[in-house]
């Protein structure tokens, strides 16, 4: 199966994002052009910990809730099955889905 690019953009206050998915691979970019990885987040520690309470007590939670998030988003199969996946996660989070666009064709807002 070819990979395609889709991106998605949200907002959260006055900040706006955007979500960039290829095949398994998922980026983060902001409107400074900064792009980065699930790994460059800054990850909220109680977040992870009220997501996967077993990573209380262990040193290493980042890297554990980080490769969860990738072996979860690896089970879609479509881009857009991961986007949508992305989108919920996001909106659980106060994120307001904007638009999302596949490459080569128009920006469309989210429904």
């Amino acid at each position: 199966m070819k990979k395609t690019t889709i991106k998605g953009t949200f907002q959260l206050g006055n900040e706006v994002s955007e979500v960039i998915i290829e095949g398994n691979n998922v980026m983060f970019a902001d409107l400074q052009g900064t792009v980065t990885t699930i790994e460059g987040l800054k990850l909220n520690r109680q977040g992870v910990i009220d997501e996967f309470p077993d990573l209380k007590d262990k040193k290493n939670w980042k890297e554990e809730a980080v490769n969860r998030f990738k072996k979860h988003i690896k089970k879609f199969k479509l881009e857009k099955d991961k986007l949508n996946y992305i989108k919920e996660e996001l909106r659980n989070h106060g994120y307001v889905p904007l638009f999302w666009q596949k490459a080569g064709f128009r920006t469309q807002k989210f429904r």
